[in-house]
C-alpha cells in the first residue's frame, strides 16, 4: 500500500493541531485536591477538596462523602495567584464553625500544582496544603 506525501502531511498537521488542544486546561482551581490541614481536631488532618468553575464562579465541596462541607465563597486573585475559600461546617457538638482558607497556588504551570497557606475557624487554625490530582 502506497501512502502519498500529501496524505502524510495532512495527517501530521492534524495530529500536531490536536496535541496542544489536549494539553490545555480550564480554570487553575478546577479539579480534585488532596492534602492536609494540620491540627484540625474537628474534621481530621487529611482533607479532600473538589473545586469547579462554571465560567463565573468557583464552587465545590470539602471532604465530599464524609463531612460534605459546601464551599460558600471562593476567590482567586490572578495577579498574585492567591486563593481564599470560605465554608460553614458543623463541629462535633453540632455548632457551626466558619472555615477560612487562604493560600497561594505554587507550581502553577504544572498539572499537579498545589496550594499552600493557612486555615482557621473559631476554635483553631493551622497550616494548609493541598495538591491537585
Amino acid at each position: 500500500m502506497r501512502i502519498s506525501t500529501f496524505g502524510l502531511v495532512c495527517a501530521s498537521l492534524a495530529l500536531g493541531a490536536a496535541a496542544p488542544a489536549s494539553a490545555q486546561e480550564g480554570h487553575p482551581l478546577k479539579g480534585s485536591w488532596i492534602g492536609t490541614w494540620q491540627s484540625n481536631e474537628t474534621h481530621g488532618e487529611f482533607v479532600l477538596v473538589v473545586l469547579d468553575w462554571d465560567g463565573e464562579q468557583v464552587s465545590g465541596l470539602i471532604n465530599p462523602g464524609t463531612d460534605n462541607i459546601e464551599i460558600d465563597e471562593a476567590s482567586l486573585d490572578p495577579a498574585e495567584w492567591t486563593v481564599r475559600i470560605e465554608a460553614d461546617a458543623q463541629d462535633r457538638e453540632g455548632d457551626t464553625v466558619r472555615y477560612v482558607i487562604e493560600g497561594r497556588i505554587e507550581d502553577l504551570e504544572l498539572p499537579n500544582r498545589y496550594i499552600t497557606g493557612t486555615w482557621q475557624h473559631d476554635n483553631g487554625g493551622g497550616a494548609f496544603e493541598i495538591r491537585r490530582q
